[in-house]
């Protein structure tokens, strides 16, 4: 299907022909007529499969501009986040004079309560900045009629839930909720039905939470040759661009010291930066300004790296869906892309799962470990309980 078969708003369709959007991706086939029919939505589908913008199209076709409010918001996990999503529907309603806006923190609130003063008809924000707002401006939800959870299973993580029930809260009017995610454990998805009525749930990634055009490659190594099996393997690879990611800061941080020694044009990301810091970085690496970035998961969720070709677990993912969300990194609609994940004789049980979880074809870089006897089970990491509040940077 194409965007010229729905029935959308002339000044939406330039604007789709001016990004050079022709065809409807699968979830964006499925879920737009339910969207604008008002159903609530739990849509789960690969990374890259264009989820952004099966949400924002919709979204700005049912904006009414004689109404001078918030109509749809959109709460997003990070600031990077945000700012994409805001790009994409200013790009989508570039034609239009639908006003979109991103709210996070590490910006002066002030400046954003000015704005949203103007006029502002389709608000993305991270929870914490937006229930600032909630309490110390005049911000009123009162006129929103769609309410989309964005990597809803972050979003629901224990972590975030007592911030997500307050914004809900202050949605008294009927509402449409729509949850979008790359991965939505069974535990979430019962979280989730106290919050949507009747919700379809859409699942193009049953069995298939990796990008089929993604090749999956594995290798071996001892913790002592670490970053020398690293080296070799760019320096044969020659990715046109890679973002490599490590668990922890100080380990990104301890890595970046040691490439930027040996390539050229490395650079390191990490939620301790300061947020303008943070955005150049992200930007001249969507430039290709920058061909390796060393990352921890801060650069794993949700955000899309159109040129990146390769993604490397420098250190193995702490569990299954940290690894999708990493490599989703590339691969993304329709590219092709690789990811190496480097791993040791410690990690073979995480590895087993990982790639029996998301029905992977591994590509084995050397000797091809035996994981037949390697038991299937495999812990995943505690979540906190309800009263904890996690540290949000990365």
């Amino acid at each position: 299907m194409k965007f010229t078969d729905l029935d959308l708003k002339p000044l939406i369709l330039a604007g789709l022909r001016d990004m050079q959007y022709v065809d409807l991706t699968p979830v964006q086939e499925k879920t737009f007529p339910h969207v604008l029919a008002g159903r609530d939505i739990i849509a789960r589908a690969e990374t890259g499969s264009g989820k952004t913008a099966a949400c924002a199209v919709p979204l700005v076709q049912m904006v009414d501009t004689s109404v001078k409010a918030v109509q749809a918001l959109i709460l997003v996990p990070t600031r990077e986040l945000a700012l994409q999503y805001v790009r994409e529907i200013a790009d989508i309603a570039r034609r239009t004079n639908i006003q979109p806006y991103a709210v996070y923190g590490g910006f002066s609130i002030h400046i954003q309560n000015a704005k949203l003063n103007h006029g502002v008809d389709i608000l993305v924000a991270t929870p914490g900045r937006l229930i600032d707002l909630l309490r110390n401006s005049t911000l009123s939800l009162s006129n929103v009629r769609t309410m989309v959870l964005d990597e809803a299973d972050n979003m629901l993580n224990m972590g975030f839930i007592s911030d997500v029930e307050f914004i809900f809260s202050c949605l008294i009017q009927e509402h449409q909720t729509l949850m979008f995610s790359a991965t939505m454990p069974k535990e979430i998805e019962k979280l989730a039905q106290k919050y949507l009525r009747d919700p379809l749930a859409i699942s193009l990634n049953e069995g298939q939470k990796a990008p089929q055009n993604l090749q999956h490659h594995f290798l071996q190594i001892n913790s002592k040759n670490r970053r020398e099996s690293l080296l070799n393997y760019l320096d044969e690879a020659q990715p046109k661009q890679a973002i490599i990611f490590c668990n922890s800061r100080r380990n990104a941080e301890k890595l970046h010291d040691h490439l930027k020694k040996k390539l050229t044009s490395t650079e390191i990301i990490h939620g301790g930066l300061e947020q303008s810091k943070r955005t150049s970085l992200f930007n001249r690496f969507r430039r290709m300004e920058i061909k390796i970035m060393v990352a921890t998961d801060l650069a794993s969720r949700g955000l899309d790296f159109t040129h990146a070709t390769h993604v490397i677990n420098y250190d193995f993912p702490a569990d299954t869906d940290d690894y999708t969300h990493r490599t989703g990194r590339t691969a993304r609609m329709g590219r092709k892309g690789i990811a190496l994940t480097l791993y040791t004789k410690k990690d073979l049980q995480k590895l087993k799962t990982v790639i029996n979880t998301n029905n992977i074809q591994p590509v084995w870089q050397g000797n091809e470990p035996d994981l037949k006897h390697i038991s299937h089970r495999h812990k995943s990491r505690k979540r906190p309980s309800r009263n904890f509040r996690p540290q949000r940077r990365k």
